[in-house]
């Protein structure tokens, strides 16, 4: 639901699907900022002989913006190049793969990354980067862990980077969700689920034992931040970045048929993909125009401004759970444009609403995810981030941790309207309501160290 299949098109092409970013200063490096971006959603483990990797045909890009004008100021791009070892085995490795360099391993990937400035200068940062396997099972790999660890590679500007499978980390009730906004520990509450339910359902994750790929990043906060500096306030307007990722393809694509294997592709790169805010595009805009927003980027996102004042969601809350969301009904019924939605996913939030905080971008209506780098991180962070009174937390960037799906759900039924209108009075449940998930609900254990995601999970301990 972060981005999984949010687009009718893009959910047509998983390699290009921008499913998850995230955007954090990195805990255990706190002069550093991550940042993942995951694609390829969904992913079975089990799925031989033929295992998921990124597409060679895809621009996979991590864009920062640090002036608040939604326009990268730092973009790294990431190109793949698959290599087949052996065409007379349908197998993908035919022995142990024991190193990123073993003899069994039939096909690989490797990468290169290219870093951009603002004035769109192009630098090779590294090519033929190995990407690790997909990890097939304990017989094929014997130490998964330690082949990630080699997948690490550190390049010449002090970046870390990394690009391959993981497990997915995402927490969400997609199948309740999607069934008519329902929320399963409130099910009973439901306008259509009480004529079912006369108790509270406990809700499941439903992409917990998938995997994605990830390409993943690790920079100095001063590479990041507006003319480079080390040291900045936190109300200091350059400690603030815009983070999102995009995809892109050749705008033509020919096939040759039985005259070769290869497809030619021509033409400028055509965005096919975008990713900022967790839920943007699934939730707030509507389906006739997701594949439009997918193609343009976030210096165009005022077009969309008028569905983020006025949030279908916002609209079904008090509908679906009759006598919940009164106060939100009647907001809803006097047409008062959500500024508060506007400034936590269009501009950041300015200083003076939230002690102590801000991450404004300035006035450039955008779907970025705002980072606040002078804000460190949380030695106990609260899954509810801001909401939580955990300012390192989502929509302050996001972590692995936040419960990005119960923080929309509270935002959207009006939680922090009181930020921008003292005179408002949230309802109670707005406050309350929640998917009912957590990290916990995660098998995989995340990582103290970058890439911080877990070990992917493997096809032959997850046959199904």
């Amino acid at each position: 639901m972060s981005s999984h299949r949010e687009a009718p098109e893009i959910s047509k092409d998983p390699v290009a699907d921008s499913s998850d970013l995230y955007a954090f200063v990195s805990p255990d490096k706190p002069d550093t900022v991550t940042v993942i971006a995951n694609y390829v959603p969904l992913q079975p483990p089990a799925s031989g002989p033929n295992f998921f990797e990124f597409g060679d045909d895809v621009l996979y890009e991590i864009h920062v913006d640090s002036n608040g004008d939604a326009r990268p100021d730092l973009t790294y791009q990431f190109r793949f190049r698959t290599e087949l070892r052996n065409d007379r085995t349908f197998l993908y490795n035919t022995g142990p793969i024991e190193s990123l360099d073993s003899e069994n391993w039939n096909r690989r990937q490797f990468y290169s990354v290219t870093r951009v400035d603002a004035t769109g200068k192009h630098t090779l940062l590294a090519k033929n980067l190995p990407c690790p396997p997909c990890n097939v099972g304990p017989l094929s790999i014997p130490d998964y862990d330690g082949l990630a660890a080699d997948a690490v590679h550190k390049l010449p500007g002090g970046e870390k980077v990394f690009a391959g499978q993981r497990a997915d980390a995402f927490f969400v009730d997609l199948g309740a969700i999607f069934d008519l906004a329902t929320l399963r520990p409130f099910q009973d509450k439901h306008l259509v689920g009480q004529k079912l339910f006369n108790y509270a359902g406990k809700a499941v994750n439903a992409t917990d034992r998938t995997n994605v790929h990830s390409i993943a990043i690790q920079l100095p906060l001063h590479a990041v931040r507006r003319d480079g500096k080390k040291k900045v306030r936190g109300r200091d307007p350059g400690a603030v970045i815009g983070v999102w990722t995009s995809a892109g393809r050749r705008q033509v694509q020919v096939r040759q048929g039985e005259k070769s294997g290869d497809e030619v592709q021509v033409g400028p790169q055509v965005q096919v993909s975008r990713l900022g805010n967790p839920l943007f595009n699934e939730v707030i805009v509507p389906m006739a125009q997701k594949d439009r927003w997918n193609s343009l980027p976030p210096s165009e996102d005022k077009r969309f401004a008028e569905f983020v004042e006025q949030p279908e969601l916002a609209g079904l809350l008090p509908v679906l759970y009759p006598g919940l969301f009164d106060n939100l009904a009647a907001l809803n019924d006097a047409g008062t444009p959500r500024a508060d939605l506007l400034a936590i996913l269009l501009t950041g939030i300015p200083d003076g609403l939230i002690d102590n905080f801000q991450n404004s971008t300035g006035t450039t209506q955008a779907d970025m995810l705002r980072l606040n780098t002078a804000v460190p991180p949380s030695d106990e962070p609260n899954p509810f981030g801001l909401l939580g009174a955990d300012l390192a937390g989502f929509p302050n960037g996001r972590r692995i941790v936040d419960d990005v799906v119960s923080i929309s759900l509270r935002a959207i039924a009006g939680a922090t309207v009181p930020l921008v209108d003292e005179t408002f009075t949230p309802d109670d449940a707005a406050s309350l309501v929640e998917q009912g998930l957590s990290i916990k609900d995660v098998s995989a254990k995340q990582l103290k160290h970058f890439p911080y995601l877990g070990t992917p999970f493997d096809g032959f301990g997850n046959p199904s």
